[in-house]
């Protein structure tokens, strides 16, 4: 093929000799001591040899293939596709030449004939096998073949036998084909990310924020507030205070709790390259990223995992044209592959997820954001993780770390909370058995896990909270992992804030939607993880909300003290109260982050003591916000901006 040649010329790809500058462990493959015993051991090689020899591909670089083929367990057309040697439409016009058929570059999906079930069942597949019926323009049917070794020999023996049929095959590249059947497949597609949890567990579903019950609840709570305060204005306002700030203070023990953990030591080594090494997905939302992706292409490249066993979907929007141009303007080899989700409401990140799922055939999946630079050992860890776990081990999540603390203060109080997420509480919770919810990033799932709960809800902004709760009521545990990914945080006050206005929308959804029937959820969960829900969901909420609240009450009762004026019995109590309260929830977060810091990173830890009071208002201001947002467009996805990274 000539753009074959025209690679070899530039020494892009295997030079005369089939190996050098593309694969150089290649070079030397005889004294490595490989030999023509990888042929026989992969007849894949003996099989496709008329077709490798028509693209000037050598036996050296197919012996290295097969090798690695056979470590991994993955075929040697996968390897092949996958090292970037030739691309897909190279290979499958060679082999539409060899068996003298016609080879169709861009089919029409118009013309396709399938069953959109049929369509779909195709698309889950993966692999390079697939086949579909088109019209041929003639009142006929012609057969589209993206074969396989067993189907290329069938076809050869067949077309041998039958000449005639030559005319009604056309070889098409797999990645086309499937780009065919998915615009087809769009409507059915559209269809179960919107409505396949909601149908599946109604109940779990954020589809509508609150029910009946909730809403009569809600009502209630509005009118019996104001009249207890004007019935009994002293009781009701003690009462009210003492049982919010109860909130509060859970949240304090749940920081102290975690303090006093010891994390366990390092576990050994991850686990080598074997056969039994599955197939592995890669999911990217995208949203408006053009700008940052360089950058994760390039941090997508460095995962170590062996290629034929790793597909990579970058999910972008319809309508987000410079993103999709962005990632089309880079050489992307036959692992990757953009699924474009249609502009359809609410346009969220799981709702996108959700489209793409049914697009995926590895056997676990990965979710990553845009912006995000993952260990490249972070697949072999949770592998061997799962591996060594039993089938209770629905998710793990690899811990998140902001690699721009030093761009400002705000910055590094986002890459503070961070650590103290990711590396004490996260890990303390998994170590009890708890349930956690999950970040938004990172996550690694057992396929049939993540289908068996509902995969991601397309209403729930944030789906990683709601889904960390539901893996526990399906009775899954979620884990932490070690290697971690890399990403910048917010560096400017309103970019933070929509960012936190999301969270903690999504947490009051959450709970909301969770707490729709308390007796069944409290029947699905341990105790210990119904009453952490509590905590996690509605007390991180509330503490952001009272939080000034708490702290104007304290200041005023002193000030009224200091003033001379005499406080009464209930005065004095709940200033002890408030003043503890506020003093521990400074404390226990200011210490469970310093704990969660490497030496070298706790230089400037006094700014980030001075500016937590600040912080923590900022926080309450954006649950307002939050609050409000709720009530007016509950679903809206506060997007957050990313641009490239000046910290790799």
């Amino acid at each position: 093929m000539v753009a074959v040649e025209a690679r070899r010329a530039t020494g892009t790809a295997a030079t005369a000799d089939g190996a050098k500058g593309f694969h150089p462990e290649l070079e030397n493959a005889n004294e490595n001591g490989i030999s023509l015993f990888g042929a026989l051991v992969l007849p894949e090689i003996t099989a496709w040899r008329p077709v490798l020899d028509r693209l000037g591909i050598s036996v050296s670089t197919c012996i290295g293939l097969a090798s690695r083929a056979g470590g991994s367990g993955s075929s040697f057309q996968a390897e092949l596709l996958a090292s970037g040697i030739v691309t897909e439409a190279e290979f499958y016009h060679a082999v539409a030449q060899e068996l003298g058929v016609a080879f169709e570059a861009d089919p029409d999906p118009q013309k396709l004939v399938m069953r959109q079930v049929d369509g779909l069942a195709l698309l889950r597949r993966g692999g390079h096998r697939m086949a579909a019926q088109l019209e041929d323009g003639r009142g006929g049917l012609g057969h589209l073949a993206a074969p396989d070794v067993s189907d290329w020999q069938r076809l050869r023996r067949c077309l041998h036998e039958k000449p005639a049929l030559r005319h009604r095959i056309r070889i098409v590249a797999p990645s086309e084909l499937r780009q065919a059947i998915l615009w087809r497949s769009r409507e059915a597609l559209t269809r179960l990310a919107l409505t396949s949890l909601y149908e599946q567990r109604p109940d779990c579903s954020a589809r509508y924020v609150v029910n009946a019950y909730q809403a009569f609840a809600l009502g209630l709570l509005i009118g019996a507030i104001p009249l207890a305060m004007l019935l009994a204005p002293k009781s009701a306002l003690v009462a009210l205070h003492i049982v919010l700030s109860l909130f509060f203070s859970a949240c304090v023990a749940l920081r102290v709790a975690a303090i006093f953990w010891l994390p366990p030591p390092s576990t050994g080594s991850l686990p080598a390259v074997s056969r039994d090494i599955p197939v592995y997905s890669v999911l990217v939302a995208l949203d408006k990223e053009a700008e940052v992706v360089p950058d994760l292409l390039v941090g997508l490249s460095r995962i170590n995992w062996p290629a034929g066993k790793l597909e990579i979907k970058l999910v972008c929007e319809e309508d987000d044209a410079d993103t999709i141009h962005a990632i089309m303007n880079h050489p992307l080899g036959a692992r990757v592959e953009i699924i474009v989700v249609p502009d359809t409401q609410p346009r969220t990140k799981p709702k996108a997820l959700s489209y793409a799922l049914p697009l995926t055939s590895g056997e676990f999946i990965v979710l990553y954001d845009a912006e995000d630079r993952p260990h490249p050992m972070q697949l072999m860890e949770a592998w061997q993780r799962f591996r060594d776990s039993g089938p209770g081990l629905g998710c793990l999540q690899a811990p998140l770390e902001v690699s721009n603390r030093g761009a400002g203060m705000i910055a590094n109080m986002f890459g503070f909370e961070y650590a103290a997420l990711f590396r004490r509480l996260l890990p303390w919770l998994a170590a009890n058995r708890l349930m956690f919810p999950l970040g938004g990033t990172s996550n690694h799932f057992r396929r049939s896990v993540l289908e068996e709960v509902g995969g991601w809800d397309p209403y729930n902004v944030t789906e990683d909270a709601d889904l960390g709760l539901r893996l526990a009521r399906f009775g899954y545990r979620a884990e932490t992992i070690s290697c971690p990914t890399l990403e910048d945080g917010p560096e400017d006050f309103r970019t933070w804030r929509l960012q936190r206005m999301r969270w903690f929308k999504g947490w009051m959804q959450t709970w909301l939607v969770h707490m729709r029937a308390p007796a069944r959820l409290a029947s699905e969960l341990p105790l210990a993880s119904f009453c952490l829900a509590q905590i996690l969901f509605a007390g991180m909420v509330l503490s952001a909300l009272l939080h000034p609240f708490l702290f104007l009450s304290a200041l005023l009762l002193m000030v009224q003290s200091s003033a001379g004026v005499p406080l009464g019995g209930w005065q004095k109590a709940l200033l002890v109260f408030d003043s503890v309260n506020v003093t521990l929830g400074y404390l226990s977060f200011m210490v469970l982050g310093g704990l969660a810091l490497s030496r070298q990173e706790r230089k400037g830890y006094w700014k980030v003591c001075l500016f937590t009071p600040v912080y923590w208002l900022m926080l309450s201001i954006a649950a307002w916000c939050a609050l409000y947002e709720l009530c007016k467009r509950p679903h809206h996805w506060n997007k957050t901006p990313h641009r490239r990274s000046q910290y790799l």
